[in-house]
């Protein structure tokens, strides 16, 4: 009788179950069944485990090339802030020595130079300042609103404007010309802009002498005081401190200036503007 419910038991589970027969063919179909029930389950908990854990995976690699490549192109397709992608400067942030000139540069880009068609049209304006610097428009200067601080001191290059370059020169230098200035360049089919910050200061070369045992650097021009650097002949920082004498002629430039430090070996000079 128990071979008998066990033979059955076996045919209910296993299209196979009949061709055994026997106690030893009923032991091992029961121990057969009862593995497979009991693995089964777990072998589907696992790989469903498996299978979140890679879906997930992929999306967080998909959402992270993503932006990774939306930051490569915004970056690539981006130009400077301070400029539109047609206009461009060489220096935008150049130093003016006071008393001299300074050309401001402005022009069109290679590819924009290229695609200029009609007349090309250069305006000049400072941040805070009312009135323009300097416009220059229908191949003539348009000066009806300039401001008096660059009346006769600014000028543009009609031939250079012509090929897309709006430089300006800036004559006779003061420090009220320190500032943020704006270059725009257009034409019939373009137009964009640079903002150029222009800084003043007034520097010289310095001459070297030798007395008592003290080197001397004297500048005619300095302001505002400069940062001086002493080196010995292998490059490395001279710590004796540097004296500073001057005396002001006119304003703001301070004349002469003179840098003194005890002499002990061979020297190298360093010096510059902040």
């Amino acid at each position: 009788m128990r071979f008998f419910t066990g033979e059955a038991t076996w045919c209910r589970s296993c299209s196979r179950g009949r061709e055994h027969s026997g106690a030893g063919g009923l032991q091992n179909g029961a121990v057969h069944l009862d593995l497979d029930h009991s693995f089964s389950p777990f072998l589907s908990a696992t790989m469903a485990t498996m299978g979140n854990i890679i879906f997930w995976s992929m999306i967080v690699l998909i959402i992270a090339f993503t932006t990774l490549i939306i930051l490569i192109l915004a970056l690539s397709l981006s130009n400077d802030s301070s400029s539109t992608s047609s206009v461009v400067s060489r220096d935008r942030f150049p130093l003016a020595n006071l008393g001299q000139d300074v050309l401001l540069s402005c022009h069109l880009t290679v590819a924009a130079a290229v695609q200029v068609t009609g007349a090309v049209a250069v305006t000049w304006t400072k941040a805070n300042l009312r009135g323009e610097v300097y416009k220059y428009q229908d191949s003539a200067p348009q000066l009806e609103d300039q401001n008096p601080q660059f009346d006769g001191r600014t000028q543009v290059f009609p031939d250079a404007v012509a090929r897309g370059n709006g430089s300006l020169l800036i004559m006779a230098v003061t420090s009220r010309d320190d500032g943020v200035y704006t270059c725009s360049i257009s034409s019939s089919n373009l137009d964009g802009s640079v903002h150029i910050h222009l800084r003043t200061a007034a520097y010289s070369k310095p001459t070297f002498s030798v007395k008592d045992g003290t080197l001397t650097a004297m500048g005619s021009r300095w302001q505002p005081e400069p940062e001086v650097t002493w080196l010995d002949s292998k490059g490395s920082g001279v710590t004796e401190k540097t004296t500073f004498s001057f005396s002001s002629s006119t304003v703001p430039v301070l004349s002469p200036s003179r840098f003194l430090l005890p002499l002990s070996g061979l020297l190298m000079y360093a010096v510059g503007c902040t």
